[in-house]
């Protein structure tokens, strides 16, 4: 029921850099553990990285993107943001945001509400 609206995606070249927003509608948007998923054309949805609520303090990401991308949450205007750098042509995919209100996850069940999904896409 809580909307999530997310910006951001486009085309990059690789090595470049992009960052993704994600609006929720909720009041109590710093109640809730964020995370982000992707999926590429004929590949299953992977998990890319989680928050944990209210401060943040707790994240984990997919290995192939650690040191590379940047979970973060601003309460304040409830967003959750994916800071993405030194971009790759694998990383091309419809990503998309995701709310829970139980934990930090790499587990898309844990996840209630979803975004509609926004196309990154990394040419070589």
């Amino acid at each position: 029921q809580v909307q999530l609206v997310e910006s951001g995606g486009g085309l990059v070249q690789a090595g470049g850099s992009l960052t993704l927003s994600c609006t929720a509608s909720t009041r109590t948007f710093s109640l809730y553990s964020a995370g982000w998923f992707r999926q590429a054309p004929g590949k299953e949805r992977e998990f890319v990285a989680t928050i944990s609520w209210e401060s943040g303090s707790t994240t984990y990401y997919l290995d192939s993107v650690k040191g590379r991308f940047t979970i973060s949450r601003d309460n304040a205007k409830n967003t959750v943001y994916l800071q993405m750098n030194d971009l790759k042509p694998e990383d091309t995919a419809v990503y998309r945001c995701a709310l829970n209100d139980r934990a930090p996850s790499r587990l898309e069940s844990f996840y209630d509400y979803w975004g509609q999904g926004t196309q990154v896409t990394v040419s070589s």
